[in-house]
């Protein structure tokens, strides 16, 4: 007995068994049903080990007392717990092998602890492996997000960079502009200069004539002084603006040929960013460059009476009054306060009911064509006949003498649409044709759904004939001083 159970000592059954009950209390949550009834059985396996065991040094130790010893003590407490239905059968197999068994499973049970300690402690070497990761990769966004900032605030260095070069570029370009205009008004101050020689030659010759008569005046004759009637009449000399008319008419229909060609096609290029309606843009340009010669003509008389106001008192001279105050104004064209034409212009144009604009913009947009065109109209009132434009409105009879076809025009429609150009006319002869589309039916109903093609370039107006080809050379980028 005593043997046996010190085997039953040296197996450690108990601590084994203690420790897988620790074991399944502990993953009793985290394995599955079948897991759990295997732990059960297991754990029932090994009780009933250590129970046989029991029970054996339970026969060794009562053998030994006798025959009769610890009967009460059976009787007392195995009996009742045994009950009636408890086989006390001895096990088939030996004593020497359940506790062989029992080795096994305490030997594997440790090799399961070494492992499972040897795991842990993989994982945790597994864990600092990647806490060292997330610190290293929390260190990388860090830097990630330091060259992000640095690249953000680089962009917006370079940006306020493009700005800054973009600014000083806008001022070399106005500063272009200005030196392109001081170098027209030199230009001028060059043909001025040329005209005030030839005006300061032909008061010269005038002044010699003048001293001639005084001298043959005051010299005694020998001739009765004749009557103020029966006196030869003086004729009066030409002006500088009679003398230059021919010139200046030339630059100046050139000058609107170029507005055509030039100005016309940048305005509706600007108008067409805001506008879709090809037809539109053309009644807005059309209409700019009537009300612009309306407003220029107004500015030339009301200059020119105030001019002939102020030297109506001390004006004596050859030339009359009138060729005085034109020669005057055409003298000292810079004078003329162009900006306020292009004001009225623009607010005339901002009441007419025919044309209509998007409210985010303004016909400032189109102000450099008004401002030519306004130039131009005042500066055509000073020839002798004056220039003009020709009387036009929507729905009228096409006048092949005054325009031409729009390209996308009806060539069988008899009446305008819409006018594309005005016509420039002297008197009643058609100096530069205009422009027009041409249509079926009531202009104001027509469907102004057409195509919003843009419109292809043109370098001249057609009108132009082959006799002013010729004189294609006066144009103002051509014009000599001698030519004046």
């Amino acid at each position: 007995m005593a043997a046996a159970l010190r085997r039953l000592t040296l197996a450690s059954s108990f601590g084994l068994l203690q420790d897988k009950l620790e074991s399944w209390n502990n993953d009793y949550h985290i394995i599955s049903c079948d897991q759990n009834l295997n732990r059960c059985c297991e754990l029932i396996e090994l009780s009933a080990k250590i129970q046989e065991e029991l029970f054996t040094i339970l026969n060794l130790a009562a053998a030994e007392g006798g025959r009769y010893a610890g009967v009460d003590t059976l009787k007392t407490r195995l009996l009742p717990w045994l009950g009636t239905c408890f086989s006390m059968a001895r096990p088939s197999v030996s004593d020497d092998a359940n506790l062989q068994l029992i080795q096994d499973s305490v030997a594997q049970d440790r090799r399961i602890r070494e492992r499972s300690v040897s795991h842990d402690s993989e994982l945790s070497s597994t864990r600092l492996e990647m806490d060292s990761f997330r610190a290293a990769l929390t260190d990388v966004q860090r830097e990630l997000g330091e060259t992000k900032s640095k690249s953000l605030t680089a962009q917006l260095a370079n940006e306020d960079e493009i700005l800054q070069l973009k600014a000083d570029l806008r001022s070399a370009h106005e500063q272009s502009e200005t030196y392109k205009r001081k170098l027209d008004s030199l230009d001028d101050y060059e043909r001025q200069i040329c005209l005030l020689r030839d005006e300061v030659s032909y008061l010269s010759t005038e002044k010699a004539l003048l001293q001639d008569r005084l001298v043959r005046s005051r010299s005694p004759s020998p001739l009765p002084r004749l009557s103020r009637s029966s006196s030869p009449v003086r004729t009066e000399s030409p002006t500088r603006a009679q003398l230059t008319n021919a010139s200046r008419h030339a630059r100046l229909v050139s000058r609107f040929h170029d507005l055509y060609a030039v100005e016309r096609l940048e305005a509706q290029t600007l108008l067409r960013r805001h506008i879709s309606d090809l037809e539109m843009v053309q009644k807005i340009i059309f209409i700019a460059v009537v009300e612009s010669f309306k407003i220029g003509k107004v500015a030339y008389r009301q200059w020119k009476l105030r001019v002939k106001k102020t030297l109506s008192p001390s004006h004596f001279g050859p030339e009359s009054l009138e060729d005085a105050a034109v020669d005057y104004i055409m003298r000292n064209l810079d004078i003329y306060d162009v900006q306020a034409s292009v004001n009225d212009v623009i607010n005339s144009m901002n009441v007419n009911p025919r044309i209509s604009f998007p409210p985010e913009v303004d016909f400032v947009l189109i102000s450099p064509l008004i401002r030519d065109a306004c130039r131009i109209a005042f500066s055509m009132q000073t020839l002798d006949p004056a220039l003009d434009l020709a009387f036009a409105t929507d729905g009228e009879l096409y006048n092949d003498r005054k325009y031409r076809r729009s390209y996308d025009a009806d060539f069988s429609a008899p009446l305008v649409v819409h006018h594309v150009w005005p016509a420039l006319v002297e008197g009643d002869a058609v100096v530069v044709k205009g422009e027009a589309l041409t249509g079926r039916g009531v202009p104001w109903r027509r469907n102004r759904g057409r195509s919003t093609s843009p419109v292809r370039s043109r370098s001249l107006s057609p009108s132009r004939s082959l006799a002013f080809n010729s004189k294609r050379s006066l144009s103002p980028e051509r014009l000599t001083s001698s030519c004046l």
